[in-house]
């Protein structure tokens, strides 16, 4: 992860699924100078705390809202990649980058 803290960045914050929580990342993400923003994880055998519980609830409702707003522009272009390998795939962006092109 520390590879991927751009110190350019304007927002602070780093949001992250819960399976990026861990101690070196954490340490990565504060010695970076930004604020943790990744999901709590469910302790095993235990219930979620009410306060990690609370946290995991509103950092959900950010990364729903980020969420739909891609998914719409990914549904808007109706491209679905279901190739195997990196060249079929190239060709298949080629050709819908190509069917966008108006022509006047």
């Amino acid at each position: 992860m520390p590879g991927l803290l751009n110190r350019y960045a304007f927002d602070r914050r780093v949001w992250a699924d819960s399976s990026y929580r861990s101690k070196a990342n954490e340490a990565a993400i504060t010695a970076a100078g930004r604020r943790s923003m990744v999901h709590f994880r469910k302790p095993k055998g235990r219930p979620m705390p009410g306060p990690h519980q609370r946290a995991n609830r509103a950092r959900s409702a950010v990364r729903l809202a980020v969420e739909h707003v891609v998914a719409e522009q990914k549904a808007r272009i109706r491209l679905f990649i279901r190739t195997t390998g990196l060249a079929r795939a190239t060709v298949k962006i080629g050709l819908a980058n190509l069917s966008s092109i108006s022509v006047a």
